[in-house]
């Protein structure tokens, strides 16, 4: 049988689980133990966003950002890559991305930062790229590396989407307690912030 239509594909396989746990008389414990046994891993999870992208589609039209795009992505996704990241999905301006170390997240963001300010100071403003990101890590349902789930990447999602201002590194509680022990040697701090965004404990901004 062709690998494409073998029946342990991971969207297969979940797809089965789901619908036994459907079932009237099914034993959804046993079954959501057969999902996390199938899919559960521990990832640091990244989700970036460019900042003022929907306000300024509507001043600029879309082909110009369709170009903001990809010129974002060509800066950065090689730097991701540098730093093993690996990228799920990117949809519209936003990018997701797996890093099994969050500290390697973290100093990845750091490196994204200093190249878009270089590429910037070339730039007029509505040409500039202005960078924001939420991070989380903890067990997550990783399906395939074709999409993941879980409370740290909805929480990483709602941090890098709908909270981080432009230049902003936004990080669960999670990823604070798995680095700051070594965060001073390696450059960087953490300071907490009001929002708590739902799955999360607590959030916090990384200074640099």
């Amino acid at each position: 049988m062709p690998i494409n239509q073998h029946n342990s594909s991971p969207q297969k396989r979940l797809a089965n689980l789901m619908a036994a746990r459907l079932a009237p008389d099914a034993d959804k414990e046993a079954i959501d133990k057969r999902i996390w046994d199938s899919f559960g891993e521990t990832w640091c999870v990244m989700f970036t966003d460019l900042s003022g992208f929907s306000r300024g589609t509507e001043k600029f039209g879309i082909i110009h950002f369709m170009q903001i795009i990809f010129e974002s992505e060509r800066l950065v996704l090689p730097i991701i890559d540098d730093f093993d990241g690996l990228l799920v999905k990117s949809e519209g301006d936003s990018l997701l991305v797996l890093f099994k170390r969050p500290e390697k997240a973290i100093l990845c963001c750091k490196k994204i930062h200093e190249v878009l300010h270089e590429y910037n100071k070339t730039k007029s403003e509505e040409e500039q790229i202005l960078f924001c990101v939420g991070l989380g890590y903890g067990d997550i349902l990783n399906i395939g590396y074709a999409d993941v789930f879980g409370a740290e990447v909805n929480a990483a999602s709602k941090l890098g989407e709908d909270t981080a201002n432009a230049w902003e590194i936004l990080v669960t509680e999670n990823v604070k307690n798995e680095v700051e022990n070594e965060a001073k040697d390696l450059g960087f701090s953490f300071k907490k912030i009001d929002v708590v965004p739902p799955g999360a404990k607590g959030a916090y901004k990384v200074e640099i």
